[in-house]
């Protein structure tokens, strides 16, 4: 039978991931629901123009919507599908994705209704991250605690001459 952690590891893993492919699919078609597209693209446009640097730079509120998409849309299909490693990677990604959603609502001065998914999608990406770390950890810490019992016998045994 799975471990506890294995399970929370996975569900959170498949729920995450369905989140923001979802997520992504708004940002990127007008598809699933147009007045959500429409409102990504509202937002958007109010991020670009309260960070003229993006302008300078070339990055139009059209490619910063585009890139935020494709990085969620993208991660979220891993998140869901891929097994091992690049999931952690994919975590982490959408960590910094999230970092900077939060960092625009607050440019723009978004009330916390606005942006208070972000940040309980935040939590929960950090909560996944540090379970799966935590899981990874764990064997090389019980290793090293049977190396010690080991170590603690032989040197309570009495050597006989």
């Amino acid at each position: 039978m799975a471990s506890p952690r294995t399970i929370t590891i996975v569900a959170l893993s498949f729920a995450l991931g369905l989140f923001f492919v979802f997520m992504g699919t708004i940002k990127l078609t007008p598809r699933l629901s147009k007045d959500a597209y429409s409102e990504m693209k509202r937002a958007y446009k109010s991020y670009a123009k309260a960070l003229p640097g993006l302008k300078k730079m070339g990055i139009s509120s059209v490619l910063l919507r585009k890139i935020i998409g494709t990085l969620e849309l993208s991660c979220g299909v891993v998140l869901t599908l891929v097994p091992g490693r690049p999931k952690d990677v994919a975590n982490f990604l959408l960590l910094l994705v999230i970092l900077a959603v939060l960092f625009f609502h607050q440019l723009v001065g978004d009330p916390l209704k606005r942006y208070a998914h972000a940040l309980v999608f935040g939590i929960l990406l950090t909560c996944r991250l540090l379970v799966a770390r935590q899981s990874e950890e764990r064997p090389e810490r019980e290793d090293t605690r049977e190396q010690q019992q080991v170590n603690a016998e032989e040197n309570n045994k009495v050597k006989v001459s």
